[in-house]
């Protein structure tokens, strides 16, 4: 069985509203603002959410949805939404100061003359640094990227291609976010991280922001009178399913549904801190297929989230990735990535393991939704994995 360890959070708070000092993570004018101006860039139209009715047969579901971000901006990635706006977001606070006066979002490419001399930088596995140089490449400034050893070359090329220069550094993503910290630091840099630190919060909230967007399309998607009953999301440092969570509570208070984080096993930061009862970090030693996954540091503005809205962890090995992934594109022509099917391996893992259903609550009655994060945002992996 590939799913590893299962981790029920008694932490999860249940059949109640959002309480505020979670809301106030990412505040509704937050969210909101994201929506704005996201909605109005060039280009914008909603991702669709695909109803799988061969799968949600077979497994003996009520419903099983797949929100598909392969299309995304043409960035193949709902990274998109998250990096390019705190880009943006923070270029208008330059500019501002430089002007001595507040300017609207929507002004920010009208000041090319202040844009052209700042510099933007992230750590990435690939999707996110898309997002970061894509987001500095509209607003006219530069942008430096850093990327670990074992990130594809495919991905370094597709991120070199929106103009900016690639720094690879040696050992896993949470090195390549430490030196790109250093650097922005020693050089002035701005730092553009979809993960926090102590410190480090109001950016990594802005790009968790922009993430609310896809799950507020989801939402208003969504086909069934009754909301989800189970979300399987991905973990990674946890800035995805902290904005997920969170703005689907908002929404839905009471009748939340029951929230999985779904994570590879060698990098399950999120499963070890639930398990401490606060945040833990892991030293990843190998490296798993789910690439944008691989993250050993808990976010810290995402963890006060997950820790109350969470109630199960999950652990996989890649064992079902490549096998989903051909049948999305066999039976469903969708475009998945290897990160993309982590939640749905999670939800067909699981029910397939009676006693585990039975603890997650999976029944015939039970309607599923999944994020599938990204497309062939490599495609000569997708193409092996796939046998194209």
């Amino acid at each position: 069985m590939a799913i590893q360890k299962h981790w029920h959070n008694d932490k999860a708070l249940l059949g109640q509203s959002c309480p505020v000092h979670i809301s106030d993570v990412l505040p509704a004018p937050c969210r909101h603002q994201a929506m704005e101006t996201i909605t109005g860039w060039s280009g914008y139209v909603p991702t669709p959410l695909r109803s799988l009715h061969g799968l949600a047969g077979e497994f003996g579901v009520s419903a099983l949805c797949y929100k598909d971000e392969s299309a995304r901006f043409n960035l193949a990635s709902f990274k998109a939404l998250g990096g390019a706006y705190a880009v943006q977001s923070e270029l208008r606070k330059v500019i501002s100061e430089a002007c001595g006066r507040e300017i609207a979002m929507d002004q920010v490419d009208e000041h090319s003359g202040h844009t052209a001399s700042v510099t933007v930088v992230t750590a990435t596995d690939g999707n996110h640094g898309r997002s970061v140089a894509w987001g500095a490449d509209r607003c006219g400034c530069r942008c430096v990227v850093y990327m670990h050893e074992q990130v594809s070359a495919g991905r370094q090329q597709a991120v070199e291609a929106l103009g900016a220069q690639v720094q690879r550094v040696k050992g896993n993503y949470d090195d390549s976010v430490r030196q790109a910290q250093e650097d922005a630091k020693a050089n002035g840099w701005l730092m553009v991280s979809d993960t926090s630190w102590p410190g480090y919060l109001e950016v990594p909230r802005t790009v968790m922001a922009g993430y609310t967007v896809m799950s507020s399309e989801a939402m208003e998607q969504w086909p069934f009178a009754e909301p989800p009953t189970h979300v399987f999301i991905q973990g990674g440092c946890g800035g995805l399913a902290g904005s997920v969570c969170l703005d689907m509570w908002c929404r839905l208070g009471d009748k939340k549904p029951r929230f999985i984080v779904v994570e590879p096993e060698p990098a399950a930061c999120l499963y070890e801190s639930a398990c401490a009862g606060g945040i833990r970090g892991v030293d990843i030693q190998s490296e798993s297929l789910m690439a944008g996954l691989s993250c050993g540091e808990v976010s810290h503005i995402a963890w006060p989230i997950l820790e109350r809205s969470v109630e199960d962890f999950l652990t996989m090995t890649d064992e079902p990735v490549a096998p989903l992934m051909r049948r999305l594109a066999q039976e469903e022509s969708i475009v998945a990535g290897e990160s993309a099917v982590a939640g749905l391996a999670g939800f067909t893992e699981a029910i397939g393991d009676q006693h585990l259903a039975n603890r997650l609550g999976l029944s015939a009655d039970s309607r599923i939704l999944v994020f599938g994060t990204e497309g062939a945002t490599d495609p000569v992996i997708y193409d092996t994995l796939v046998g194209c």
